[in-house]
């Protein structure tokens, strides 16, 4: 199998790309991903197509228009049968580079609790926890050590992730991840 071709995704990309994303996230996810995200956040997503044309992976991201310097990333999703061929990283590092030519410092991210297989991917990929907000002094103990790359060989530890209460809404939980460019 050759690799995807990496191209910016196109709002022409969308009826493919919401046809597919429930089955690859494993749960109803198109609710997430409205047309309007391909339509004028096109510049800075992308997709990985394969030589047949189909679609392997994609990201929806975005340079913020109110937090200087911070681009997120709304959504990344890879075929089934492109996991674990390092095409997710592929897909961030593109993206990474994208932000860091517009300016941006950061990279955010926010997923579900629930959603372990992809906290695991974040970690692996080099995000930090973002911290949940103390009243008393910082926890030295609550933040990951990022100054060496993760093992590759070790899925990372999810366990005690710091959850957003209610960030997305009543009942919408988050764990949110920084990746410093």
């Amino acid at each position: 199998m050759t690799a995807p071709r990496i191209r910016a995704l196109q709002e022409s990309d969308y009826p493919s790309l919401i046809a597919r994303v429930d089955d690859w996230w494993g749960r109803p996810a198109a609710h997430m991903l409205p047309r309007l995200f391909l339509r004028h956040f096109h510049s800075t997503s992308l997709a990985a197509v394969t030589d047949q044309g189909a679609l392997a992976g994609f990201l929806v991201g975005f340079v913020s228009p109110s937090e200087p310097g911070e681009a997120h990333t709304h959504f990344i999703a890879v075929a089934p049968g492109h996991r674990g061929t390092g095409l997710g990283r592929v897909l961030y590092g593109r993206f990474f580079e994208l932000a860091g030519k517009r300016g941006c410092r950061t990279v955010t991210a926010v997923v579900s609790p629930g959603n372990t297989r992809s906290q695991r991917f974040h970690l692996a990929t080099g995000f930090a926890p973002v911290p949940l907000p103390s009243t008393g002094p910082p926890d030295p103990n609550s933040t990951p050590d990022t100054s060496s790359p993760p093992d590759p060989s070790s899925p990372p530890d999810t366990e005690g992730l710091p959850v957003w209460k209610d960030w997305d809404g009543p009942g919408e939980d988050r764990v949110r991840f920084s990746y410093a460019l």
